[in-house]
């Protein structure tokens, strides 16, 4: 009787109602669904922008000239790290950038020397040309009168024909964080508490008693979550894409690529959960391990503003972050037209984290 027994049918059994319960459980849909929608609702309805832009150089060696250094000096304005001309048009096009600046030393009739800025703007700059501008507005305040001849100016801008580009909006870069800030807490505090509560209430320990093999059983509770957070994402992308226009550059493909992405991320985080239900001691002290690992994400992660902002050491810690990786990608594949197939290092570090993760989970899990 035994062998007829059906490990597929129990495992689906498992993920259906556990999965109904989820549903059921106000708390577990305000936590997916209900605090990301808030952060989009709001962001999605302010404006794009900020009070920093970066700029690219098309020679590198303008970085000593007088008008650069002034204008780096300026909280307004940061260099890139473009090098090549490629990649400083891709993120021209892309409103990564406000302009690529080329710097030209010559001599006026009166012998004066003078420097053109030469400016390459795109359509996708935005309103970030402006704070450009401004930013070279203080630099002549420091460096001549205001009236001064033009002719006798030592800085003149030459403004090239402006290039196309998408324009990019706040939602385009608020809901992938969001999407993955709900992955992250959904992962790592539900399997947590599930499994925590499962065991101190005896039911992995009945669920033994039964024919089912235990690996099914965690594949049954994983399935039902993972099911219930992928509808989760596929409500807040709709959203996102019907009342916000979130960008999905190559439509459907984008979508499917998003919810591969959001599959993978929620393997990832869900490790983690089922680490912490082991090794947590009471109910209690699921929330302050969880924040250990989620709170630095939600901060660090590129969730609700970009990274560029922080200090170079603390930008390369929060390269090793797996939210940080899986936001990026997000983020890639959504608006910058980017595939999977480009998105190798983020999959590599995603995967590493879900090789150590799992191995540190198969080491500590406990059934009672």
């Amino acid at each position: 009787m035994a062998n007829n027994y059906s490990q597929l049918r129990a495992m689906l059994a498992i993920a259906k109602g556990s999965f109904k319960g989820m549903l059921r459980n106000p708390s577990a849909v305000a936590f997916s669904f209900g605090f990301p929608m808030v952060f989009i609702l709001v962001f999605g309805s302010i404006g794009g922008g900020g009070p920093k832009v970066s700029i690219a150089l098309a020679r590198q060696g303008d970085t000593s000239n007088w008008v650069i250094k002034g204008l780096l000096s300026s909280p307004l304005v940061r260099l890139s790290d473009d090098k090549d001309s490629a990649t400083m048009r891709k993120d021209l096009e892309r409103g990564r950038i406000a302009a690529i600046l080329t710097v030209d030393t010559t001599t006026t009739s009166a012998g004066v020397p003078q420097s053109i800025v030469h400016t390459q703007t795109s359509s996708a700059s935005g309103d970030k040309y402006p704070i450009l501008q401004l930013g070279l507005a203080r630099v002549f305040e420091t460096a001549v009168e205001r009236n001064m001849p033009l002719q006798y100016r030592p800085i003149v801008i030459d403004e090239l024909p402006q290039l196309p580009g998408r324009e990019y909006s706040n939602i385009d870069f608020i809901l992938p964080g969001m999407l993955g800030f709900s992955l992250l807490g959904a992962a790592v505090f539900g399997v947590a508490f599930l499994f925590f509560n499962l065991r101190q209430q005896l039911v992995l320990k009945r669920y033994g008693a039964t024919p089912i093999g235990k690996p099914y059983i965690i594949l049954g509770e994983a399935l039902a979550r993972v099911v219930f957070q992928l509808i989760t994402a596929v409500v807040i992308i709709a959203i996102g894409k019907t009342v916000f226009h979130f960008t999905l550059i190559h439509g459907w493909v984008t979508f499917a690529e998003m919810l591969f992405l959001s599959l993978v991320g929620l393997i990832v985080f869900m490790g983690l959960g089922f680490i912490i239900s082991s090794t947590a001691k009471s109910e209690s002290t699921i929330p302050p391990f969880a924040n250990l690992f989620t709170l630095p994400q939600l901060l660090l992660g590129g969730t609700f503003f970009s990274t560029d902002a922080f200090p170079k050491w603390l930008q390369q810690f929060c390269e090793i972050l797996p939210l940080k990786q899986l936001n990026d990608a997000m983020r890639n594949v959504a608006f910058e037209g980017a595939h999977l197939t480009d998105c190798g290092k983020q999959l590599g570090i995603l995967l590493i984290w879900g090789v150590l993760t799992y191995a540190v989970a198969v080491k500590v899990f406990k059934w009672e």
